[in-house]
């Protein structure tokens, strides 16, 4: 027979052996939602990938080697034709000049592109710098400026001259940039909300609607794709082929950056609510998805050209912009949809 145990009952304290170890950083991500990310997504992730020196590296000798190739092919081929007939020399001749005056043309519109894609961010890290050391003379010239980017614009002439006329009013940076944020660029703000809502509207029809393997990222890509041109025009950033790629990638890496890329399921039914989304198919409900991201993507690019940050405006919201694309589709009004925006 053992002898009683003495002990009085407690807490039972156990020894963590490594404690530094279990942070949340080092924890398990929690899975998305729904088992694999959306094409949209994979799209966003990979695009959003930082570039790395040695593909640089490639790519810049692989355009060195084959732009020299093609300078002596056609060197060769236009000295032939003048060695077989001057005549055709002449024409060749003329052809190869054509095309090259049009490659300059077009390498120019392109470093303009750059050019005006760079003024907008010198814009806004100005103003980003104002607003931060409440510098009263620098947000004047931050204003200045983007006044001189829209003084072209005659749709903008009495916000322009509003501002003008009511900027030595203000005493300090907060106040002249509110008052440009708000007079000049509201109008332009609405429409690139109205073009992420039809993006993201496109996305999602032909997502849920079109049973085609690769088609909802291949109307995702050519609608994002889309927009961020027309949203970077709508701010005065008209980007060339290559402007486009540059802000695509910028926009990704903002995404990235932000933690945007994910779509939880508090937005899928704060959009259709809990009810209605039960009863949709799974295509529905991808559709829903991939036009929540495309207004993330779309935010995000507002983001990247104004040439202002928001700081007396609001923000455009994702849910909102969403509910507004998807008004009327899933049975909610638009005057609904405003009232909660």
């Amino acid at each position: 027979m053992s002898a009683p145990d003495d002990r009085k009952p407690g807490p039972v304290l156990i020894e963590m052996t490594s404690a530094a170890a279990h942070t949340p950083a080092t924890a398990v991500p929690v899975p998305e939602i729904g088992g694999a990310p959306s094409a949209l997504q994979w799209a966003a992730a990979y695009g959003a990938r930082p570039a790395s020196r040695l593909g640089r590296l490639f790519w810049a000798g692989f355009g060195g080697f084959a732009s020299f190739v093609l300078a002596l092919t056609a060197w060769d081929f236009i000295t032939g034709l003048f060695a077989r007939n001057p005549v055709l020399g002449a024409i060749g001749l003329g052809l190869l000049v054509l095309l090259l005056v049009a490659a300059l043309v077009i390498g120019l519109r392109e470093l303009a592109a750059f050019a005006r894609l760079r003024r907008l961010d010198d814009i806004r890290r100005a103003a980003q710098t104002a607003l931060a050391e409440a510098d009263l003379p620098a947000a004047r010239r931050a204003v200045d400026r983007l006044i001189s980017l829209y003084a072209t614009r005659p749709e903008l002439a009495p916000a322009l001259a509003a501002v003008e006329r009511r900027a030595d009013d203000q005493f300090d940076a907060d106040g002249l940039i509110g008052l440009a944020e708000r007079d000049v660029l509201g109008p332009l703000d609405l429409a690139a909300s109205r073009e992420v809502e039809k993006a993201a509207r496109q996305v999602a029809l032909v997502t849920a609607f079109v049973p085609l393997a690769l088609a909802d990222m291949a109307t995702a890509l050519i609608a994002n794709l889309g927009m961020i041109r027309r949203i970077a025009e709508i701010y005065g950033g008209r980007s060339g082929v290559l402007g486009n790629w540059r802000l695509t990638r910028t926009v990704l890496s903002h995404l990235a950056a932000t933690g945007a890329l994910a779509v939880g399921d508090d937005l899928i039914h704060s959009v259709l609510g809990g009810s209605l989304l039960s009863k949709l198919s799974r295509r529905f409900g991808e559709g829903v998805v991939n036009g929540a991201l495309t207004a993330r993507v779309g935010v995000a690019a507002i983001e990247v050209c104004r040439p202002l940050p928001f700081q007396s405006a609001p923000k455009p919201r994702v849910s909102v912009l969403l509910q507004r694309a998807l008004s009327g589709l899933f049975g909610r009004s638009e005057a609904a949809v405003e009232r909660e925006g």
